[in-house]
C-alpha cells in the first residue's frame, strides 16, 4: 500500500532521504497524467527523456517483473538529458541539492496500442531498501493539486484542505519567496516544517520570521523583519529606561536645589 500526504510527513528528509527527493516527486506527479480509472499514463519516452533509463532490479529492491512489463529511473542529474527537468529540479535552492542520490523507480506495462501505462511507482535514494517508498496513486493526485503556476490564490484553499497550520503571514511570505513555484512552497512547507514543528517550534505570529535551514526554500522569511521586531521592542524598553531615567534626575536636581536653598537659609 501506498504512502499518503500524512505520511511524508514521517520520512525523516534530509538524513533518511534527502529533501531534494520531495522536488523530484513533486516534477514526476505533474508530468505523468492520472485519468479518471486511476491508471497512469507515461507522457515521455523512459529509455531517453529526463535522464530516464532502464533499471534492471539487479539489487532485487523490487519485486520481480511480471510478463510485459519493465522497471525505468530517473533522478540521476548527470545523466545527458537530465537537463530536461525543470530548474527547481536540476538547480535547487540551498538546502535542497541534496547530493544525487534521490531516484524515482517506475514499472511500465507495454501495450500492444502504443499507450504506456505506470503501475507501480517508488522513491528511493539510490536503490537502498531502507529508503525506499512506493507511491500510491491517492499521493499523486495529491501532489498534482500543488502544480507550478496554479493560482497563488488557491494557497488558503490547499493549507485548509490538507490541514496546514501555516499563518496568512506565513503564506504571503511563500508567496513572495516562492512566485510561480508557491504552490510547491506550500507543500514543502506542510511535509517539512510541520513535522519540526510538532518537535521543536511553538507558531506563534512573533516566531514565525525565524529561519529554519530545514525549510529555508519555503521559511525564507525576511530577517530585516524579525530584526525590526526585535529592534522594536528593544526600541520600547530603551525608550521606557531613559523616561524613567530622566525623570529620576529632575526629581535628584529638584531635591537637590531644596536642599540647597534650605541650606543657605539657614546660614543666614
Amino acid at each position: 500500500m501506498g504512502i499518503s500526504i500524512n505520511d511524508l510527513k514521517k520520512i525523516n528528509f534530509g538524513k533518511s532521504l534527502p529533501k531534494h527527493s520531495l522536488l523530484l516527486l513533486h516534477w514526476f506527479a505533474n508530468i505523468v497524467e492520472i485519468d479518471r480509472n486511476n491508471v497512469i499514463h507515461l507522457t515521455f519516452d523512459p529509455n531517453r527523456d529526463y535522464g530516464s533509463h532502464h533499471y534492471g532490479n539487479y539489487e532485487e529492491l523490487l519485486d520481480r517483473l511480471p510478463p510485459a512489463h519493465q522497471y525505468y529511473t530517473v533522478g540521476n542529474l548527470y545523466e545527458n538529458t537530465a537537463e530536461e527537468l525543470p530548474d527547481y529540479v536540476v538547480d535547487p535552492p540551498a538546502g535542497y541539492a541534496g547530493t544525487n542520490r534521490d531516484r524515482i523507480i517506475f514499472r511500465v506495462r507495454e501495450q500492444n496500442t502504443g499507450w504506456q501505462r505506470i503501475d507501480r511507482v517508488y522513491l528511493t535514494q539510490h536503490y537502498d531498501p531502507a529508503q525506499t517508498y512506493e507511491i500510491s496513486i491517492h499521493l499523486l493526485r495529491e501532489i498534482r493539486e500543488f502544480s507550478v503556476g496554479q493560482n497563488q490564490r488557491s494557497l488558503t484553499y490547499l493549507r485548509d484542505r490538507f490541514g496546514g497550520n501555516a499563518d496568512d503571514f506565513q503564506l504571503q511570505d511563500i508567496r513572495n519567496t516562492c512566485g510561480q513555484l508557491a504552490c510547491l512552497g506550500l507543500l514543502l512547507f506542510i511535509v517539512l516544517q510541520e513535522k519540526y514543528s510538532s518537535n521543536q517550534f511553538n507558531y506563534r505570529p512573533q516566531h514565525a520570521a525565524r529561519r529554519n535551514t530545514d525549510t529555508d526554500f519555503v521559511v525564507n522569511f525576511s530577517e530585516n523583519t524579525q530584526n525590526a521586531h526585535d529592534f522594536a521592542d528593544t526600541s520600547d524598553n530603551g525608550t521606557c529606561i531613559c523616561t524613567c531615567v530622566s525623570y529620576l534626575l529632575i526629581f535628584l536636581l529638584f531635591v537637590i536645589g531644596i536642599v540647597i536653598y534650605l541650606s543657605s537659609g539657614m546660614r543666614r
